[in-house]
């Protein structure tokens, strides 16, 4: 009698949980699953290696040390499974867990803080019902006592953190606003574009703040500046080009590197035309932060120093020796797959770190509808030494008309004592 009463109580059990499964419409689990693409939950809440959104992802916290991604899978004992909606929307919206405790804001809720109760809720909907649950404990910090104290969060959400919610602008169309919405809210595109304050807020969460999306060091690289600065922002782009780049990771003018290419790789990528066009529409409705005034005029002497083989520095010389034979004698590369030096906004740009990157670790690949790219940056770290990369660099931020500064033998060491090359494996996360 107690074997059936144990069989017949299971046998509820699993009718309680299949029925909690299918609790929520089918259309609205799959509007979170693309929402939650919008919001490339996946890259940090994963490893290459580990279950989808199971957390484990290493992130530095500056000056502090470091913090391990968590368990975000609807597993009870590690994850999210006892969330409510309730707590759900706290952590989404003011960085504050189930149990009280503030997040760190490397977790972007000031951006997700933007995202509306329909969107949050097909958001839940997706990670309670259709993600797998994953029973992967937690890593703990490694941000020693006292500075691991999390109370006073409080104080930096008070004076940081938008409202909740995103506020139309009535003088714009839907189609902007609908940009808007996904740059400035799930798809966080400030969170790594905005230059810091002191107490390492973002400086600006929308349009109208001046410092927003001008473009910020993080992690070793330059995430670019996406206002309509001429030289090292979008200016010369057109919204086709900026729309181009979100879907593939390549246009006529540069091509994605960084962790900009896991966003490509599981973000953007997936989204709908209409919603990529409507963040180029809003990208590219952003005044510069810079001179308007200044612009990028092609020169043709260096292409004819180059094809005369006379060289006049060392730059010339390893330039033609390693990088012609893609980016070619003229710069202009071989777009979209090679981009090209002459007028590219990496090389333009005042902050090298992301070229001095490159340069030295390669790039991971792009892949575009399950296609890797065919072409990518090579590593330089082992065949050149450090003044040679410097005066490789120096020579492009001059050449075909540049006026961006040089760059040093100790700039480009320090890269190479704090990066790594790029990993071969192709970085695909799948979602479930």
């Amino acid at each position: 009698m107690r074997l059936v009463r144990f069989t017949f109580a299971a046998v509820l059990a699993l009718f309680a949980a299949n029925a909690a499964h299918a609790a929520s419409p089918p259309d609205l689990i799959a509007k979170g699953e693309y929402l939650a693409r919008a919001g490339n939950c996946v890259s940090c809440h994963s490893t290459p290696d580990g279950e989808p959104f199971a957390g484990g992802l290493k992130m530095a916290v500056p000056f502090l040390g470091a913090i391990y991604t968590t368990n975000i899978t609807p597993d009870k004992e590690h994850g999210i499974g006892n969330y409510t909606f309730e707590d759900f929307e706290g952590a989404m919206r003011r960085g504050v867990a189930k149990d009280g405790h503030m997040l760190y804001p490397a977790m972007p809720y000031p951006s997700y803080a933007k995202t509306s109760d329909e969107d949050l809720r097909a958001l839940y909907a997706f990670f309670m019902e259709a993600v797998p649950a994953a029973n992967v404990a937690n890593r703990p910090s490694e941000i020693k006592s006292p500075l691991n104290i999390r109370w006073p969060l409080k104080i930096w959400n008070a004076l940081f953190v938008p409202d909740a919610g995103y506020t139309p602008d009535s003088s714009k169309d839907a189609k902007w606003n609908r940009g808007a919405y996904l740059v400035e809210g799930l798809g966080h595109c400030g969170a790594c574009h905005s230059p810091r304050g002191l107490f390492f807020q973002e400086k600006g969460y929308a349009a109208g703040d001046g410092g927003f999306l001008s473009g910020a060091e993080l992690d070793n690289w330059h995430a670019s500046n996406l206002r309509g600065d001429p030289l090292a922002g979008l200016g010369r782009w057109s919204e086709g080009d900026t729309a181009e780049f979100l879907k593939t990771g390549h246009n006529s003018f540069s091509s994605a590197f960084g962790t900009m290419i896991e966003v490509i790789n599981n973000s953007t990528q997936h989204m709908t035309d209409d919603d990529v066009t409507a963040m180029a529409a809003y990208l590219k409705s952003l005044p510069p932060v810079g001179n308007a005034n200044v612009s990028y005029t092609y020169d043709q002497k260096t292409t004819d120093v180059l094809r005369g083989g006379t060289f006049e520095t060392s730059g010339e010389r390893l330039y033609v020796q390693h990088c012609a034979a893609c980016h070619g004698h003229d710069g202009r590369g071989h777009a979209p797959y090679l981009p090209p030096i002459a007028g590219n906004p990496t090389i333009l740009d005042a902050n090298p770190i992301s070229l001095i990157n490159v340069t030295l670790n390669g790039s991971a690949r792009i892949v575009v509808q399950g296609m890797p790219d065919a072409y990518r940056m090579p590593q330089f770290r082992v065949l050149l030494n450090d003044q040679e990369i410097a005066d490789i660099i120096s020579f492009m931020r001059k050449g075909w008309g540049h006026s961006a500064g040089a760059v040093t033998a100790a700039e480009v060491k320090k890269l190479r004592d704090n990066t790594n090359p790029a990993s071969d494996e192709v970085v695909i996360l799948r979602m479930r």
